[in-house]
């Protein structure tokens, strides 16, 4: 009899985690598993690419309002939800001050699903194992009925801050704890090192068949790569988390000493505005271009003459080897997990964590064409699919 499996996340709206989502659906063996996928909210550009296969439960309106702001939770009826969002909003808020967080951001999360929990509802069915692909973990830990229960961690640990309290009670009631990277699992045990035993390593699934199909599909239309400038592209949404504001200096940095640049951005976020506001103040108009979202990036990353990570952190970006599938000379900054991501020099350029760094690493690139070549044959040459990662997890569903 086929084992059943539950998949839970909150969308499929454009983001490297939903990506590696659907690279994990469609490599899945559905001849020996029965998967259902809980998504929070059915909505988002990747609804598409679900695979046939797994089923797609209905849409449950209490898990939906994490979706929503807390005056639309409210008129929906919802009066305890937004009551303890409200509550969690006030306490975060309290302990990021508290603590000195200049960033609550997660921590807003933490304490919503925490203070939340009590008034969603349970599911019916049972499973054999219940697989959380994006934290916070509260769903599969307390709201489903199952054998065994496994989470993600697609974020690097030392740079966000929680409360540990809540945070240990969620991780002790799972089975298994799954990393993207070796970099992301030291981080998350340096902190909760009684975690140990049941964390791992599982990266996310690329075909590198599928990434050369998708970047053959169009033609961008906003990039015309056969001028004399430089063209850049960074893929990534609009946080504080991808750097862009490091970008956006480093570009001025590279005008101003007389390269002719044209830096394109695939994304979208809460930044939006604001960065708007610095290409504006800084006169980047000509050259620095924010393109919103994009369903398939790919076209875009194969014009760019370079590609650019310029994040403070990553768990483990997707991008990044995406671009180096496609054989492109990349630049990313020392995030603590960029090991994982690159061997600096030989299939991408580390540079230092600020816009100075960025601008310098990409002059490297610009000016010196002989490396620029042997990155891009290095990377031409490297096998980058992964898609012998899916036995790993077949290991944790069947031990």
């Amino acid at each position: 009899m086929k084992k059943k499996i539950l998949i839970s996340s909150f969308d499929l709206a454009i983001g490297g985690v939903e990506r590696s989502l659907v690279g994990l659906l469609n490599q899945l063996d559905y001849s020996k598993y029965d998967v259902d996928i809980m998504l929070f909210k059915h909505e988002g550009e990747f609804l598409d690419l679900l695979p046939s296969s797994p089923k797609l439960l209905n849409e449950v309106p209490q898990y939906a309002t994490f979706r929503k702001s807390i005056g639309e939770i409210v008129r929906d009826g919802y009066y305890q939800i937004g009551l303890s969002r409200l509550a969690a909003r006030s306490f975060s808020s309290f302990y990021g001050r508290m603590k000195n967080i200049p960033e609550p951001g997660y921590l807003t999360i933490q304490y919503g699903w925490e203070m939340t929990c009590k008034f969603l509802p349970e599911l019916s069915q049972e499973y054999d194992v219940a697989i959380g692909f994006l934290w916070p973990h509260h769903f599969i830990g307390q709201k489903v009925k199952a054998k065994k229960r496994i989470g993600w961690i697609h974020t690097d640990y030392s740079n966000i801050t929680l409360n540990p309290r809540i945070e240990i009670n969620m991780w002790r009631k799972l089975d298994h704890i799954v990393a993207v990277s070796e970099e992301c699992m030291d981080q998350f045990l340096g902190l909760y090192p009684a975690f140990d035993e049941k964390t791992e390593v599982i990266e996310n699934i690329l075909s590198p068949a599928f990434i050369h199909e998708q970047a053959k599909i169009e033609s961008p239309k906003e990039v015309n790569p056969a001028t004399e400038k430089t063209i850049i592209v960074t893929v990534g949404r609009l946080s504080h988390a991808k750097g862009l504001d490091y970008a956006i200096h480093a570009c001025v940095d590279l005008i101003n000493r007389g390269y002719l640049i044209e830096w394109y951005v695939i994304g979208y976020g809460q930044l939006e505005s604001e960065l708007i506001l610095l290409i504006e103040e800084l006169q980047l108009e000509k050259h620095f271009f924010l393109l919103g979202k994009k369903v398939n990036p790919y076209p875009y990353i194969q014009v760019c003459d370079i590609y650019v990570q310029p994040s403070r952190y990553e768990g483990k970006a997707v991008t990044v080897r995406e671009a180096q599938i496609l054989g492109k000379p990349v630049v990313i900054t020392d995030y603590p997990t960029a090991k994982s991501q690159a061997k600096d020099g030989v299939d991408a350029l580390i540079a230092p964590l600020n816009a100075q760094g960025i601008a310098e690493k990409i002059k490297c690139l610009i000016d010196n064409k002989t490396l620029r070549d042997q990155l891009i044959e290095n990377t031409k040459s490297k096998n980058y699919g992964n898609e012998d990662e899916i036995e790993k997890l077949y290991k944790l569903i069947e031990s």
